[in-house]
C-alpha cells in the first residue's frame, strides 16, 4: 500500500509538471503584438485588480495572489474563482483597452502608468486612466471621449503593428 500511495504521488507530480508546462507553452504561443506593449507590472495586467469586477460589477476590486489566468501571455489575477471562470469563457471581453495603458495619454500616442481604481466601461470596453500629482486623465476623456476613443484607438494599432 505504500508504495501504491508513492507511485500515485509520483504519478500526481508528474501530470501537475506536464500540464504547468503545456500552460506556459500555450501561452508562449498565443502572445501576439499586444503582450508586447501591455503595460503589466511583475508579470501582472491591471497591477493585480480583477477585469471581471470592471465590467461586470462596475468596480475596481483587487484580484487574489493564486486565483489567476493568462490569456495571450497576460496573467490576470481574480477576486473570486467564479470570476476567473467567467474570464475564462470569454476573455477578449475582459480585456482591457489599449493594453491597460492611460486612454488619454494613448489618444495622444504615449504609454502612461494607471491608477487601477481610475477608469471607465463604455460598450463593454475597458478604459483605464492615470491619476495622481498632474491631475486625472478620466476627467479630460469625458471632455471628448469619442474623438478621444479614435485617437487612441489609431495609435495603438500603429504601435501593436510595429511590435
Amino acid at each position: 500500500a505504500g508504495r501504491t500511495r508513492g507511485a500515485s504521488r509520483s504519478a500526481l507530480a508528474a501530470a501537475r509538471s506536464a500540464f504547468g508546462a503545456m500552460t506556459n507553452t500555450l501561452s508562449r504561443l498565443t502572445r501576439d503584438g499586444e503582450f508586447s506593449h501591455a503595460n503589466i507590472d511583475r508579470g501582472i495586467a491591471l497591477e493585480g485588480y480583477d477585469p471581471v469586477s470592471y465590467i461586470d460589477d462596475q468596480r475596481a476590486t483587487a484580484g487574489v495572489k493564486g486565483i489567476e489566468a493568462t490569456f495571450r501571455g497576460i496573467r490576470y489575477r481574480f477576486a473570486t474563482t467564479a470570476h476567473r471562470d467567467v474570464f475564462i469563457a470569454d476573455p477578449s471581453k475582459y480585456v482591457p483597452a489599449f493594453g491597460g495603458w492611460c486612454a488619454t495619454a494613448m489618444a495622444k500616442g504615449d504609454k502612461v502608468e494607471i491608477d487601477p481604481t481610475n477608469f471607465k466601461v463604455t460598450n463593454g470596453r475597458l478604459f483605464l486612466f492615470y491619476k495622481g500629482l498632474f491631475g486625472n486623465a478620466l476627467n479630460d476623456w469625458k471632455a471628448d471621449e469619442a474623438k478621444l476613443t479614435s485617437h487612441a484607438d489609431t495609435w495603438w494599432k500603429k504601435l501593436v503593428n510595429s511590435k
